[in-house]
């Protein structure tokens, strides 16, 4: 695990898109994964904008979506395909082929898991796949207590996750459940990357990454990756000891 801290948001989003950009400056056809929430909007604006003045060509990329709320798509403002579809998708000059993402309302939802756990397998596994940390440590929706070595699956949502979850939407939404790629995924991807910024995150930050490694703490599994990056503002990094 790599941790590297950052002045500010934009910093530490800048540097997340320059991981990105190097990748598929090496692997055109890499098979990309974004997170949806607040932490990667930056990373997403600077690879539109990088995109749109041809200093990266995401034509060949493949893009996975992390996670969904189960029972939603698009249409939903709340949804992490509105936010993909608003922040990123939307605004790039030329539209993107290569894109995959949970349908939340499929009638089988087990199988559309291995839908995706099978396409990702058939392009021989995620390259990067990028992440935020919610205040209850968990990376997507793999929720307190989830299980390391599961692939994408569907997820009980813990309280926090409901909680925190409402700021996403205009009104009070009910939120029960979730589906996502696993915390496999995780450990087999070619570069898992962590973002994080804001004192808010700071307790959860240290707890995960200097903590006890436990399945209660879903993102303490990044100690044991050795493909673990993690890219911090220097909020985020506060409660940390020998951060840099």
């Amino acid at each position: 695990m790599k941790i590297s801290v950052y002045e500010t948001y934009d910093d530490m989003s800048r540097a997340a898109a320059e991981l990105v950009a190097q990748q598929l400056a090496e692997k055109p056809a890499s098979v990309v994964c974004f997170p949806s929430g607040d932490s990667p909007t930056g990373t997403l604006k600077y690879l539109v904008e990088w995109a749109n003045e041809g200093k990266i060509d995401l034509s060949q990329c493949f893009f996975i979506g992390l996670d969904e709320w189960v029972g939603m798509d698009e249409t939903d403002q709340g949804s992490c395909k509105y936010y993909l579809k608003t922040n990123f998708f939307d605004k790039l000059n030329t539209k993107l082929t290569n894109v995959t993402l949970f349908d939340a309302k499929a009638a089988d939802l087990d199988a559309e898991c291995e839908r995706i756990n099978n396409f990702i397998s058939s392009k021989g596994g995620l390259d990067i796949m990028m992440v935020g940390i919610g205040m209850n440590g968990h990376l997507g929706l793999n929720e307190p207590g989830t299980p390391f070595d599961l692939y994408a699956h569907r997820s009980a949502l813990d309280s926090v996750t409901v909680q925190v979850g409402q700021k996403y939407f205009d009104k009070e939404t009910v939120l029960t459940e979730g589906i996502t790629l696993g915390l496999r995924h995780l450990s087999e991807a070619g570069k898992a990357v962590l973002i994080a910024s804001g004192e808010k995150k700071a307790g959860i930050i240290a707890e995960s990454l200097q903590g006890t490694v436990s399945t209660e703490v879903p993102a303490s599994i990044l100690q044991k990756l050795p493909n673990a990056i993690v890219l911090l503002d220097k909020d985020a990094a506060s409660q940390l000891e020998h951060a840099s």
